[in-house]
């Protein structure tokens, strides 16, 4: 399993006009973890296309946003051993994602998480602090590095 690719993805940070975060509860995981909206580019797709489509699909957000970012580097993760061969096909050992940092002016109530395939089931935004502790075990390196990016950002 260890020999299978990354899956190529993106990952969309959601700052508001109080430079929190927006993370969302997964459905198919609904423990207190959360997220920052992310997911695979389909074939024919570039990076650009990618976020706005990830962005509408799980968050509903089509305007009031500006693309701030995109973080200069790809970051990766790795899937836990009880994922491994089970989600996406068992096709990829974990992602391989390019970030960007959007600023939202738009208003909560245009936030709408009933989207058809929708991957959350609840949202809320958190402090650059509180990111690390809200997500699952698997990805906290991750969010630890793109906590500094954000916080490099917003201050």
């Amino acid at each position: 399993m260890t020999d299978l690719p990354f899956r190529k993805g993106v990952g969309i940070i959601i700052l508001n006009r109080h430079n929190k975060i927006f993370v969302g509860k997964r459905r198919d995981y609904p423990t207190n973890k959360w997220q920052m909206p992310q997911g695979g580019i389909d074939e024919g797709e570039n990076e650009d296309d990618a976020l706005i489509r990830e962005l509408h699909e799980e968050t509903g957000i089509q305007k009031d946003f500006e693309i701030c970012k995109k973080l200069d580097k790809q970051y990766s993760y790795l899937l836990p051993k009880e994922l491994l061969g089970i989600i996406w096909g068992g096709k990829s050992k974990g992602q391989i994602q390019t970030w960007f940092l959007l600023r939202y002016s738009g208003n909560d109530n245009q936030i709408n998480l009933n989207l058809k395939n929708g991957e959350f089931v609840e949202w809320k935004w958190v402090e650059v602090e509180e990111l690390v502790k809200t997500i699952v075990d698997f990805k906290k390196d991750l969010y630890a590095q793109l906590s500094k990016e954000i916080f490099q950002f917003i201050n």
